[in-house]
């Protein structure tokens, strides 16, 4: 899922000699990635950013944390539950 695949802008910095990009983030450098979403993915990213003010990017990084976090409890024997805010009852959360 590379931006990078094809030779792009790091290949040529590097050839050029420039120094590599500098981390702008705790943890290590970007990575650019494309994505296509489906109908319902793309209005959910939307509800998303609405929801919280968060940009696009920000919204989908936080999507792929909480997704890897839910599948490491899963995998791990565990289970993650959302609890209704005007019921008060839980329902499993499950990744088809």
């Amino acid at each position: 899922m590379s931006g990078n695949a094809g030779g792009g802008t790091n290949a040529t910095r590097a050839s050029a000699g420039a120094p590599p990009p500098k981390p702008t983030r705790p943890g290590g450098s970007l990575e650019r990635v494309t994505v296509n979403l489906t109908l319902r993915s793309s209005q959910a990213l939307d509800e998303a950013v609405r929801l919280t003010g968060d940009t696009k990017t920000d919204a989908i990084n936080r999507a792929v944390q909480l997704y890897a976090f839910v599948e490491k409890v899963i995998d791990q024997g565990g289970s993650v539950y959302v609890r209704d805010a005007e019921s008060g009852e839980l329902e499993r959360l499950r990744f088809l």
